[in-house]
């Protein structure tokens, strides 16, 4: 948080003591000599703000580029009343006792702030100074906010949901709200309350299912139960394809509630602190559920699959949705249940997609059988991006962001208005200028609270006064609201008094929620938290297949092979139909020489395929899919126990589904050469260094097949560019050394195979050829 410094404080009786005191040269503290001074920027609190009558003392910012000034002072005119205080510096709050005094002078009137700045030992003579105007009201704001704390950068709160927190309280205090909700180990983001505040629903990442979603009543000490989860998923779960269920909204009344399903959108980390993630849905449609008989349903006017449709707001009434809309991108060759693209999918998405934007269109909901869909005037086909709308709360006016492209995170986004039926838009008085989003209406519709990055780039909390004409004052910052390195997102007005939530605790954490939070650990290269999440997951539950398989791969690959290979026989105990289990499994136990036993598991990998699900992040490497894996190590495995006519057979059966595949066609041609198929190998490797031009074994094997077609001089360019790609590799070394000693050149010869029993001191073959390049006798083996 930050530090205050209070100052000392003066009542000053008259406006002229005011003035002489902070402006006029007469010999009186702060005075100076009559003329015109440095103008002084004033950052906080903005000329014709206006506070709330609870507003707690406000942060006053400010900054100069005036030379030689380090003394502050600042002085508040009332009326005839005025307040100096001397001694401050320019981020300072004014004491709680005299900014009380200072709300009662005021009444609901204008407040002159005055700053001035001077030199130390020169208290005569101000050199710089300004003043701005606010107002404090009458009005108060009696709702108390929800809102949600994330740490920066984003990707880091993805890895570790837990440090996620939810605060909710009223912003009078001055203080923190309390947080109600933390240590989640699952993500929960879009959250929405009914007009009465009796019901939340939030979105979070409940048994592994990212469109898990919560509905559970309100109450001082909160339970968030499995009872009270449903999924997205269920719409429609026979077509096999994924749901995220994103930004969805529980109705005013609480019984329905809407969100984009069957979605697919880019979701990219970027490495700007302040905007520090992509994100933003290019594929979906709305779907409704009805709380009371537990059925979903597309809602007509807003489920055209050419469409992506999402982010819906419901009137007052219940009786519109307003949501954006643009029109869908298909992607090539995705999988159907995939709802986001990889990075290098999003990337080449932007590459091609270099404009998408979204229009504000409204649907009557008609009980669920929606109707026809009309863009909204002033909030569409306006060469922007339009999204984020919110009614007021007496329906008469709509809310919403605009930005020149996409959704969500923009840096140019801005608030407009916009009568609820359409209109004019109008750039509301609030907007700063660094992203302005994230919006709610206080429930009396006099205040807005909103998002934006203007003073910081962990994202703050902002209140503006809407008038009776939809205009808005300029912000005043909830600086007390954020802790520090913390961004505020997701602020809601909630009908409910100030305590009405003091605790919401979870009860529905299982142990797909720790296998989630470790798979996050996973795809960011964290092993170690990895581990200890799929351990965690395992004390709950001994029977995750998933955590098991993973804990597996994990502890083999960190040199723990016994550890691994026992999670890795439970997962396959579990479940012996699955092919991921038995995949990694195979592997396994090939690695530690057991090929008789890796040949089964690796067997009934392939046998199972086709039910095979996409295995989670960090099975293999993910330039490769699952089934051509599969094949290419069973291909190893064969080809271990000399069974070639099979290992062939899977090789080519890995090349049919990845053509570009270059570990096998390596494997394929040097299986080949072995088989004294000269030529066919050489094709195979021909095409790996077509494929991979830096892949040195391809070089080599290349050498020895046109050593045997007798065409030398390009043997030896074969097998020095196998040694320049990969100086590690012992064979090539060998293979080298061998043919300057067959052109009875020793001098080059022996550095190579000195080189190779460097590298492998244990190569027969290689001291054999370095003893005939000395002109010694090979040593007796025997």
């Amino acid at each position: 948080m930050w530090v205050w410094v209070i100052g000392t404080a003066v009542l000053v009786t008259s406006a002229t003591a005011l003035y002489a005191l902070v402006f006029h040269s007469d010999g009186s503290p702060l005075g100076v000599e009559s003329g015109n001074y440095p103008a002084i920027k004033v950052q906080h609190p903005l000329a014709g703000a206006v506070m709330p009558s609870n507003m707690p003392p406000p942060v006053l910012l400010w900054k100069t580029n005036v030379a030689a000034v380090d003394q502050w002072a600042a002085g508040f005119l009332v009326g005839r009343q005025k307040w100096l205080f001397e001694g401050i510096q320019p981020m300072w709050k004014p004491p709680e006792a005299e900014w009380r005094k200072i709300k009662q002078a005021a009444q609901g009137g204008a407040v002159e702030l005055i700053i001035a700045g001077h030199q130390a030992g020169r208290r005569g003579q101000v050199r710089a100074r300004s003043s701005v105007r606010f107002v404090i009201s009458r009005e108060t704001v009696e709702n108390p906010l929800f809102y949600r704390e994330v740490n920066l950068p984003f990707s880091e709160a993805v890895k570790d949901p837990s440090k996620i927190r939810w605060r909710f309280g009223g912003l009078d205090k001055g203080v923190l709200p309390p947080v109600v909700l933390e240590n989640l180990p699952v993500c929960g983001n879009c959250h929405s309350f009914s007009r009465n505040g009796e019901y939340l629903a939030m979105d979070v990442d409940y048994a592994n299912n990212k469109g898990s979603y919560v509905i559970t009543r309100t109450a001082r000490e909160m339970k968030l139960a499995t009872s009270d989860i449903m999924t997205w998923d269920d719409f429609r779960r026979e077509d096999g394809q994924g749901t995220l269920g994103l930004l969805s909204q529980i109705s005013p009344d609480g019984r329905f509630v809407l969100s984009t399903v069957k979605d697919l959108s880019i979701f990219m980390a970027k490495p700007d602190l302040a905007f520090s993630q992509l994100f933003f849905p290019f594929r979906g449609i709305i779907a409704v559920y009805d709380r009371g008989n537990k059925q979903f349903a597309s809602l007509p006017g807003a489920d055209d699959p050419a469409f992506v449709q999402s982010n819906p707001t419901w009137s007052p009434d219940g009786q519109w949705i307003v949501f954006a809309r643009a029109r869908a991108v298909e992607i090539k060759d995705l999988k159907q249940d995939r709802i986001l693209l990889s990075g290098e999918e999003g990337e080449r998405f932007l590459r091609q997609t270099k404009e998408f934007r979204y229009d504000l269109y409204r649907v009557p909901f008609n009980g669920g059988r929606g109707g026809k869909a009309e863009p909204l005037r002033g909030a569409s086909l306006n060469g922007r991006s339009n999204y984020f709308p919110k009614y007021s709360p007496d329906g008469r006016w709509i809310i919403f962001c605009q930005a020149a492209n996409y959704m969500l995170l923009q840096p140019d986004s801005e608030l407009f208005i916009i009568p609820a039926a359409g209109g004019e838009a109008r750039r509301l008085g609030c907007n700063l200028g660094r992203m302005n989003s994230w919006h709610s209406w206080s429930l009396d519709g006099r205040w807005l609270v909103f998002s934006s990055k203007a003073h910081s780039d962990y994202t703050q909390l902002y209140l503006t006064h809407i008038d009776t004409d939809g205009a808005a004052s300029p912000p005043v910052w909830l600086e007390h609201m954020v802790a520090a390195g913390r961004a505020a997102n997701i602020p809601e007005f909630v009908n409910l008094p100030v305590d009405g939530m003091v605790k919401i605790q979870e009860r529905f954490l299982d142990d797909n929620s720790y296998v989630r939070a470790a798979s996050e650990f996973l795809r960011a290269g964290d092993l170690d938290r990895a581990v200890e999440k799929y351990k965690m997951a395992l004390s709950l539950n001994a029977d995750n297949v998933t955590a098991h398989e993973l804990l597996g791969l994990l502890l083999n690959r960190s040199g723990k092979t016994a550890e691994g290979t026992e999670h890795m026989q439970a997962a396959v105990r579990l479940s012996p139909d699955n092919a991921v289990a038995r995949f990694v499994l195979g592997c396994s136990l090939a690695r530690g020489g057991d090929f008789a036993q890796a040949l089964v598991h690796l067997q009934e990998a392939v046998r199972w395929l086709p039910n095979a699900g996409a295995p989670e992040y960090g099975v293999m490497d993910q330039k490769r899919g699952f089934p051509e894996a599969v094949h290419y190590n069973l291909g190893i495995v064969y080809q271990g126990v000399n069974n070639l006519t099979n290992a062939e057979h899977h090789y080519r059966e890995a090349l049919r589904l990845a053509p570009d595949y270059v570990e096998a066609h390596n494997s394929l041609g040097a299986l080949l050469l072995g088989c004294g198929r000269i030529e066919e190998a050489g094709d195979q490797f021909t095409e790996v260094i077509r494929l991979a031009p830096h892949f040195g074994q391809a070089h080599d094997g290349l050498g020895v097949v046109r050593m045997r077609q007798n065409r030398r001089a390009e043997a030896l360019v074969c097998f020095q560019q196998a040694v320049r790609q990969d100086a590690t590799d012992w064979q090539a070394h060998l293979n080298l050394g061998n043919f300057f000693l067959s052109e009875n050149d020793r001098d080059k010869a022996i550095p190579e195979l000195q080189e190779t029993l460097r590298l492998k001191p244990s190569c027969e073959p290689a001291k054999q050829a370095l003893a005939r390049a000395q002109g010694q006798a090979a040593p007796d083996s025997r």
